[in-house]
């Protein structure tokens, strides 16, 4: 109690030696003071705000940096795998075409020959008899005969007729010992009748053949190991069986002249395994 009276009485004191105009001059400043201390306040504020938010984007900015340096550097080893990759498909491409460069020259080769063997025939067996035609049938050169020139109806015996054209194939076929000799009977599709040594037209599709076959190999001399008998039957027509004059067209033999498989396999076989700067003369045609 005792101190607040010694407070009061200096107040009272203090008052009374301050002029209200003095007073009054020093509460404005005070008011202007604080004032300015609140505008302060409220910039400091601000600016700790906004470093805050600095701070955050500076962090933000490395954390990024980070990633686009570690991204780069897995860039530049996906970049150098890439170009790795490449390089081995343009190699594997380039064998490739080289290949398949190789197998064309090697077929063109088997075509040379076979054009050769077309041009032997045609020249040796003639194109004046309608009843026979040398064509070219994937890539392989066949004879066509039809069958009334070489055999008598329900019959595999040859005609003398037949031995003839017979004897220009066999001269063809032994000036190519590299080649083989395919002979493939082909029947219409009448059933057999009275014929006790034939069992259907399997049977004599491939008599046929044989009978063929013997004489180009016992009377004319070519190499019975380049001789192949087949019989088709009536499995392969030319046109359908449903007249006596296509039944006579579909009654017929094929000869083929064609190369050995295995000869032709093994000449692609080389020109493939030719290494890979070697070039293949071109083939004269």
């Amino acid at each position: 109690m005792k101190k607040i009276m010694i407070t009061l009485s200096a107040l009272a004191l203090l008052t009374s030696c301050v002029s209200k105009k003095e007073y009054a001059a020093l509460e404005a400043k005070n008011k202007e003071t604080q004032d300015l201390l609140n505008s302060c306040t409220v910039k400091l504020n601000s600016c700790l705000e906004e470093k805050a938010g600095l701070k955050a984007t500076v962090d933000g900015l490395k954390e990024t940096n980070q990633h686009l340096i570690s991204t780069s550097k897995d860039m530049t080893i996906l970049s150098t795998k890439g170009a790795e990759n490449i390089e081995k498909a343009l190699e594997s491409i380039k064998e490739k075409d080289l290949k398949i460069s190789r197998m064309q020259d090697a077929l063109t080769k088997k075509d040379s020959v076979t054009l050769a063997v077309v041009t032997s025939l045609k020249s040796v067996v003639g194109l004046d008899d309608q009843d026979i035609e040398i064509n070219v049938d994937k890539g392989v050169v066949f004879i066509s005969i039809s069958d009334k020139m070489l055999f008598k109806s329900g019959s595999y015996e040859v005609s003398d007729k037949a031995k003839g054209v017979l004897a220009k194939v066999a001269k063809v076929v032994n000036d190519k010992p590299d080649f083989e000799c395919m002979v493939e009977g082909h029947t219409d599709t009448d059933v057999l009748k009275g014929n006790a040594c034939l069992v259907d037209n399997w049977d004599l599709s491939v008599k046929r053949s044989t009978s063929i076959i013997r004489i180009l190999s016992k009377d004319l001399g070519v190499n019975p190991a380049q001789l192949i008998a087949a019989g088709r039957s009536s499995y392969v027509p030319l046109v359908p069986n449903d007249s006596a004059e296509n039944k006579s067209k579909n009654r017929r033999t094929r000869i083929y002249v064609m190369p050995k498989i295995d000869q032709f396999y093994d000449m692609v076989e080389k020109e493939m395994k030719k290494p890979s700067g070697t070039t293949t003369a071109p083939v004269q045609k």
